[in-house]
């Protein structure tokens, strides 16, 4: 018989032996443990994802099915939510747990799920740092979302869910905002969105026109001040879209605010401060969906990674890092000066990938993300204006036939049903 193998440490008693099978060495195994107890949190290399939103996991599955094994998703979360539906929700078409699915249940097969919260990245040490340890990484995808600073509108941290006031921005206040609209049979509303970046900048004007669409069938929109508080100076920064918006904010005798915004609410007084061209006034109210300021994760804004604007600093067209080149972006948090929506993600992850993929075999990059977004913009219970347009701020209609600047009904019934599915069906599995 052949003398026995003698141990030659944890990596090589890791491989097999040809033409033998022998049990792992009891110290080997014991070295590895104690290492991994120590250190495993800081040994997974490969691609790592900072987010399991819609932009993580669409670049997770995309990669997966370019072959790549060594993808590790870094997100703490147990439940995907697909956000659009929460203005469907708090308009009443829709229920909240239609929005709602298991996180284990979007995440590819394959992809390593760490099951944590990124609070930092250390660029020049490639490593990202968890709650409750830290891992390494070859290349980067950054895409923690956006975060919402509901404290930085004064009172409404504190009104939020109560007593009239609530925002689409959360599934659960969702929820609240649809009781609060049918309540009301008289008196005053007030839908406001804040200035600088939000996510789905079309949100604040979409549950007005839901609101006032069903106060209309309800016979009690005549009896009801609805105000529309704006920060632009138009509807819509598309003024083709613009123009139809304004169209439909007659229709329902909306009075629009244009260079304004909401400052302060006042919960007990039921009312709120309003900045605008002539200075301040108060506008009460006895329904308001009033939507948080946003900004970068904190840690975004406190790492080397963040521009001048506290978003992830990266090429607005290869969605590279522009000083970390093994460091990638997309989403919400991403400094790029498109619209933040989920088409968005749909058009930049296709490029991300390809451009990570050729860094990795030392290409040069081949994909250039052209800032297109879409917002299909809901303009009553059964209407909806899709509005779709690119980085050079005109119409951008990716099917011509049903890309009309105007209203459509068929659209509600994409915005309804057929959005949905594709999204959990086919952009979450890299298909589209």
């Amino acid at each position: 018989m052949p003398p026995q193998r003698q141990c030659a440490g944890p990596v090589q008693c890791s491989r097999s032996h040809p033409g033998s099978f022998a049990p792992p060495c009891p110290r080997s195994v014991a070295a590895l443990a104690w290492m991994y107890g120590h250190f495993g949190r800081f040994w997974v290399n490969g691609i790592v994802i900072i987010g399991g939103g819609t932009a993580g996991i669409s670049v997770a599955a995309r990669l997966r099915r370019a072959g790549r094994r060594d993808v590790t998703l870094v997100e703490p979360a147990e439940v995907h939510h697909y956000q659009p539906l929460w203005t469907l929700v708090g308009g009443g078409r829709a229920p909240v747990s239609a929005s709602a699915r298991p996180m284990r249940s979007v995440v590819p097969r394959g992809v390593r799920w760490v099951r944590s919260a990124a609070v930092g990245v250390d660029p020049f040490a490639r490593r990202v740092l968890l709650r409750d340890g830290g891992i390494g990484y070859d290349q980067l995808v950054v895409c923690p979302g956006i975060q919402l600073d509901w404290h930085r509108l004064d009172g409404l941290a504190q009104a939020v869910g109560h007593d009239g006031v609530s925002s689409n921005y959360a599934g659960a206040y969702a929820v609240e905002m649809w009781r609060f609209i049918r309540e009301v049979k008289a008196g005053s509303a007030v839908f406001a969105m804040p200035s600088g970046p939000i996510k789905c900048g079309g949100a604040p004007q979409k549950i007005a026109y839901l609101a006032a669409d069903h106060w209309r069938e309800r016979g009690v929109l005549g009896r009801i001040d609805v105000h529309l508080v704006l920060p632009g100076t138009a509807m819509f920064a598309v003024p083709e879209y613009a123009a139809v918006l304004e169209g439909v904010a007659r229709r329902y005798g909306i009075h629009v605010h244009l260079e304004s915004e909401v400052v302060r609410v006042r919960p007990s007084a039921r009312e709120v401060v309003v900045r605008g061209p002539d200075g301040e006034r108060s506008l009460p109210y006895d329904v308001a969906h009033l939507v948080p300021p946003q900004s970068a994760p904190d840690w975004v804004k406190a790492s080397p990674l963040a521009g001048p604007s506290g978003y992830l600093d990266v090429d607005p067209n290869t969605l590279r890092h522009l000083r970390f080149p093994d460091v990638f972006g997309l989403g919400d948090c991403a400094g790029t000066p498109n619209s933040k929506t989920g088409a968005a993600v749909r058009k930049q992850a296709p490029v991300l990938v390809a451009n990570l993929l050729a860094v990795l075999a030392g290409r040069e990059l081949p994909g250039s993300y052209d800032g297109y977004s879409s917002c299909p913009i809901t303009t009553g219970r059964r209407t909806l204006l899709l509005a779709e347009f690119d980085y050079t701020g005109r119409p951008r209609p990716t099917v011509p036939l049903l890309g009309a600047v105007r209203e459509r009904t068929d659209h509600n019934l994409v915005k309804r049903r057929i959005l949905p599915f594709l999204y959990w069906n086919l952009m979450l599995r890299g298909l589209a």
